[in-house]
């Protein structure tokens, strides 16, 4: 994909909402297609983000997982760190999925001294809290307003959420096993993260819900 567009396809699962909200997704590293691919099919339209000019054409963004830190060197790189956070501050619709949720918290632990952080939500966050690669799980979550049963979730080297803030909604937690209890789900007025991959599974619920936000921003 080197166009900063993605068309979208003729038939989309949410016909039902005429609104095509314009999504980019960063496209720095880590799982883009992914995401663009779920985007289209919630009905939104994706835009590859690599510039300041396409960050600023977009109603909502997703920050896609991979490595954190990696990521965060290459949006110095290419000069969006700054002016992304202006517009995390001036209420962009955000999604991050696990990195992209390391990128929006306001504290990181156990993180490279030299790493950046976006502060677009007020908890904060252990990365690879789960362990490594080998430590890789799925597990299905009960996650707070969607219907249809739990979400199937996918962990690959992700982080959980140590401490929220009072204007932090909690969606999901781990629901047994050693990390029992542990937020893997959160929502701060219209930005969205999740610790796990919602991109990998085929299950939209999770990317609805970001299209969601975005319409009604």
């Amino acid at each position: 994909m080197n166009g900063s567009a993605v068309a979208a396809p003729a038939a989309q699962d949410s016909a039902s909402e005429s609104a095509q909200p314009t999504i980019g997704v960063l496209a720095l590293q880590g799982d883009v297609r992914e995401h663009v691919a779920a985007l289209e099919r919630c009905g939104a339209r994706p835009v590859l983000v690599r510039r300041v000019e396409e960050l600023a054409a977009v109603e909502g963004l997703v920050l896609p997982g991979g490595e954190s830190t990696a990521i965060s060197k290459l949006l110095e790189v290419f000069d969006l760190l700054e002016p992304l956070r202006a517009r995390l501050r001036d209420g962009l619709p955000a999604f991050g999925s696990c990195a992209g949720m390391i990128l929006l918290a306001d504290e990181v632990l156990d993180t490279r001294p030299d790493a950046k952080h976006l502060s677009g939500i007020d908890m904060t966050v252990r990365r690879n809290a789960f362990g490594r690669q080998v430590d890789s799980f799925e597990t299905d979550l009960d996650f707070a307003g969607l219907d249809d049963g739990p979400v199937r979730a996918v962990f690959i080297r992700a982080p959980w959420v140590e401490r929220v803030g009072d204007g932090v909604e909690v969606l999901a937690r781990v629901p047994s096993g050693p990390a029992a209890g542990k937020i893997v789900a959160v929502r701060q007025r219209n930005i969205l993260a999740t610790s796990f991959h919602p991109e990998v599974t085929g299950d939209l619920r999770v990317h609805r819900l970001f299209v969601d936000l975005v319409r009604a921003a």
